[in-house]
């Protein structure tokens, strides 16, 4: 099993995870609030924070998949040379954002957190922990790119 193999895992036992935790949530949400009139305080505050780490990764994981959403009109129109070319442009941009806002903007977010003691409301967490997704997703956008860059390459040198 290669690494990237064993992160496409990982990260999609994690969705599964975290999407699990975020509809119990929701759901126990829904009914201490309608059948039991007592709505709980903490379970807005964590389905926000769920979705925040669910969407994140789930766009680490769709990056990686090279299934996320995309305006693909050039590319449909350039021969095999021109998509190339034009996948390796959006795949540097892509890693420079991961790189630069991600992970670096990110890390700084966490730090700041952190260094503050901000925490959540109602659950009373470090919010650092929160925005943590954002380097690590940052982290795995750029690595799949990469890998995906070096596949490119390698396919292109076959042909």
């Amino acid at each position: 099993m290669t690494i990237r193999n064993y992160i496409d895992k990982v990260l999609e036992w994690a969705l599964v995870f975290l999407m699990s935790i975020l509809v119990i949530d929701v759901l126990w949400q829904v009914a201490s609030r309608f059948l039991l009139n007592s709505p709980s305080s903490f379970t807005d505050e964590l389905a926000g924070f769920l979705l925040i780490w669910v969407g994140l990764l789930g766009a680490a994981y769709v990056a990686g998949k090279q299934e996320h959403l995309a305006i693909d009109l050039l590319n449909q129109s350039s021969g095999p040379n021109g998509k190339l070319k034009l996948n390796m442009i959006t795949s540097i941009i892509i890693v420079i954002f991961a790189v630069s806002v991600m992970m670096i903007g990110g890390c700084w977010l966490v730090y700041t957190r952190f260094y503050l003691s901000v925490k959540s409301a109602a659950m009373g967490i470090p919010l650092g922990i929160v925005y943590l997704v954002l380097p690590i997703s940052g982290l795995l956008i750029a690595y799949f790119d990469i890998d995906n860059m070096c596949k490119m390459v390698k396919e292109n040198r076959k042909k």
